[in-house]
């Protein structure tokens, strides 16, 4: 796992100016250690120093971000026979998505899940996450794709690094449904429609290319707006549907897979860089064994919320046919363009690069 280290060292170099002047260490270590770069022969930390981080997600308890740091923190405690101890914090105990990335980006938290479409005001490129219908729908070929890709592992990773935010593994929540209270199985359907988004441009331009009133909101008020009629409809993965309790104010849930919500779980890059590199280690191999529990537990969220969406409510589920997907699909192509418009040459680069890698596992 020595290469890990050095792969992340080598993706700073290309942010090296974001590292200047580093706060100093805030590991919560019992006694001060020299900053790790991640090479051999680098001396252990205390064997008696102790860490005490926190880490915030974007979602409610019970939650996948929930579930997801938990087993996280778990992991770090077991691995260091003790010594680290994670403090898991849920949307709004500490601030909304936007107020917990400021807070990593400023040394405030350790670590934080960071979704996309809540942050691509401060990354753009990012925003290549909203395009519609991008992944392939094996979401074993989308695992490959998400472990292995240039474009996101260090292309992308590298913008995240300029902003101090280091991504330490991308990885999916499962495809986003949409409710209303109308069936959404045409582009038509959406025309007018004050449909809640994100903080993202991009997923603002995906909603506008169907014709729809894309409507930015915190999560923190999605279901109030629904119940007041704010918003007429939004999106999001069966799970977060069913702990949100979004079917209880929605008459129809349409399974439209448009598109996969990603997020990524990441640290601030001074502090990881100030740990010692036994301590950086345990991170890591953390981190890669979350990788395909992460899609377990997906899997397992999802696959029995939308029994207990129908046992709960009165929901018409919609399911698109082919023809509907493929009309979806020529609409969707425009937010492309629009992206490459909005990141520019760069985040065009990085959009091209995950095309190639997408079609070359597709042709597996």
């Amino acid at each position: 796992m020595k290469k890990r280290i050095l792969a992340l060292a080598a993706v700073s170099v290309l942010a090296v100016s974001v590292f200047a002047g580093c706060a100093g260490d805030r590991s919560g270590s019992a006694s001060t250690s020299a900053p790790a770069q991640g090479a051999e022969g680098e001396a252990a930390s205390d064997p008696d120093a102790t860490y005490n981080w926190r880490m915030a997600h974007e979602e409610y308890e019970g939650d996948m971000q929930d579930v997801y740091c938990k087993e996280f923190a778990q992991l770090l405690n077991e691995k260091s026979d003790g010594r680290i101890t994670l403090e898991v914090y849920q949307v709004g105990q500490i601030g909304d998505a936007l107020q917990q990335c400021e807070l990593l980006q400023n040394g405030g938290l350790e670590f934080a899940v960071i979704s996309p479409g809540n942050t691509g005001t401060v990354v753009p490129e990012n925003q290549l996450f909203s395009l519609h219908f991008l992944f392939p729908e094996d979401m074993t070929k989308t695992q490959q794709i998400l472990r292995d890709s240039v474009a996101l592992n260090e292309m992308l990773t590298a913008k995240y690094l300029e902003k101090k935010i280091q991504p330490l593994s991308y990885w999916t929540e499962g495809a986003m449904q949409w409710t209303a209270n109308k069936p959404l199985n045409t582009p038509d359907a959406f025309k007018g429609l004050k449909f809640r988004t994100m903080q993202s441009p991009m997923i603002i331009a995906a909603y506008e290319a169907y014709g729809a009133n894309p409507t930015p909101m915190s999560y923190l008020e999605v279901y109030s707006g629904l119940q007041l009629n704010m918003i007429e409809g939004q999106e999001n993965p069966i799970s977060a549907i069913h702990t949100s309790k979004f079917h209880e104010v929605q008459d129809y849930l349409t399974r439209a897979n448009s598109n996969l919500y990603i997020t990524a779980t990441c640290v601030n890059p001074d502090f990881f860089n100030s740990l010692p590199a036994d301590i950086q280690q345990i991170v890591l191999d953390c981190i890669d064994e979350m990788v395909p529990r992460s899609f377990e537990i997906q899997e397992e969220l999802n696959g029995g919320a939308l029994d207990l969406i129908l046992e709960e409510s009165d929901i018409q589920v919609v399911d698109l046919t082919e023809e509907e997907r493929a009309a979806f699909k020529e609409k969707a192509l425009t937010a492309y363009d629009k992206y490459k418009e909005l990141v520019g040459q760069d985040g065009a680069a990085i959009l091209d690069k995950l095309l190639e890698e997408v079609a070359a596992v597709n042709a597996e």
